[in-house]
């Protein structure tokens, strides 16, 4: 078996079965067992565990990344004041991930993947993803504060941070959800589908009124 087929084989093997049962719950052991591969390869190719989860991510991250540059770089030329509105942002991001291929499996792996690198301790992970494709999420967020001029920060941070875990379990339980929609109401969806539902959702709930302070809040201003 040629070297590149021992890498796939194992991040395959590495991907399916940490979005099943979580990183720290998936043993190196158990994966060199279903990829039929000995742990040396894993150890060879990869180096570590933590080597390994990084290495799923960025067979991800880095076509989206290249991508979504290319996306904001169109964006930007067609808006030269520097103020792209939030619906064509957002189209723009939900166009990109939905062109990103996967190697051998879906979008809701890797939304499963995503849900479980800031829900589980990965510190390692979080970081490796700031330092290795900060720039293009940095980039998007300063676009979006120029849509959103009217939002403190802290509350566009809030914001973006309850819609990215509106994605993330909307695609991730993608099987799910089309069943259902399949049975109770006789209608197949497609991702593209979902996602043509999902961006107003998004766009609404970016562009929402402002909460009211608390009431103490509002006393001791006054």
């Amino acid at each position: 078996m040629a070297q590149t087929d021992t890498v796939t084989r194992i991040l395959d093997t590495a991907e399916v079965l940490f979005a099943e049962r979580g990183f720290a719950e998936t043993s190196l052991r158990t994966i060199t067992s279903k990829a039929r591969v000995n742990l040396a390869a894993v150890n060879y190719h990869f180096g570590s565990k933590k080597a390994l989860i990084q290495a799923v991510f960025a067979r991800y991250l880095d076509p989206f990344t290249e991508r979504f540059h290319g996306a904001l770089d169109a964006l930007e030329a067609r808006h030269p004041d520097g103020t792209i509105p939030l619906e064509e942002l957002l189209e723009s991001m939900a166009r990109t991930v939905l062109e990103v291929p996967a190697e051998r499996h879906s979008l809701k792996v890797f939304m499963k993947l995503l849900g479980l690198a800031y829900s589980q301790a990965q510190g390692h992970l979080r970081r490796y993803i700031q330092e290795e494709y900060g720039s293009v999420f940095t980039r998007f967020t300063e676009l979006v504060r120029r849509a959103t001029p009217e939002l403190p920060d802290a509350e566009r941070f809030w914001r973006l941070h309850f819609v990215l875990g509106t994605v993330i379990f909307t695609l991730s339980g993608l099987d799910a959800l089309r069943d259902i929609a399949e049975k109770d109401y006789g209608e197949h969806v497609s991702v593209r589908d979902l996602v043509r539902r999902l961006r107003p959702v998004v766009v609404a709930a970016l562009n929402a009124p402002l909460p009211e302070a608390p009431m103490a809040n509002r006393a001791e201003a006054s």
